[in-house]
């Protein structure tokens, strides 16, 4: 499992204290006023392989992906920002069955809301458990190696002392 920490950029709007899980959604270097990309410029923003966007196309993770006349995949904006999701929800450890059902109800339109906030709320309980328990562990880091760092300043006194 990774765990990353992130800042929101000085531009993004801060978080409030109420809603301190939350991060403002992080944009894409995108080329302003374009709106077609290739697998490869998506795998440059979205750091994704090519495989990946294409198993995500195969097992309806991602809506159809519109072609060139030559047969080359061709992502919007939307595209990228629907990945963006993708990208968290995978990093709360959700599985790849609940996304992919995720996505069939977003396809199916609004009046599937009520699942989709269920199944959100159910990913954002196993996190907060997930971060107690991350937590917890950091804490018992931080106590061994401040014990370390105290045990290793005594062993250096009595080894100058002699």
């Amino acid at each position: 499992m990774t765990v990353m920490q992130t800042t929101p950029a000085a531009t993004e709007q801060t978080q409030t204290p109420a809603d301190i899980c939350s991060a403002p959604p992080r944009r894409h270097p995108r080329p302003e006023g374009q709106d077609h990309y290739t697998i490869s410029e998506v795998v440059a923003f979205t750091g994704l392989t090519a495989h990946t966007l294409r198993w995500y196309e195969r097992i309806g993770l991602m809506s159809h992906i519109d072609r060139s006349h030559t047969g080359q995949r061709r992502y919007t904006n939307r595209d990228l920002d629907w990945l963006d999701l993708v990208t968290k929800l995978r990093l709360t450890g959700m599985p790849v069955a609940d996304m992919v059902r995720y996505a069939e109800l977003v396809r199916e339109g609004d009046h599937t809301f009520l699942e989709r906030h269920e199944l959100l709320e159910s990913t954002r309980r196993d996190v907060l458990t997930r971060i107690a328990e991350l937590q917890d562990t950091l804490a018992v880091l931080d106590r061994k190696i401040s014990y370390y760092a105290d045990a290793g300043r005594d062993f250096e006194r009595e080894r100058a002392g002699r």
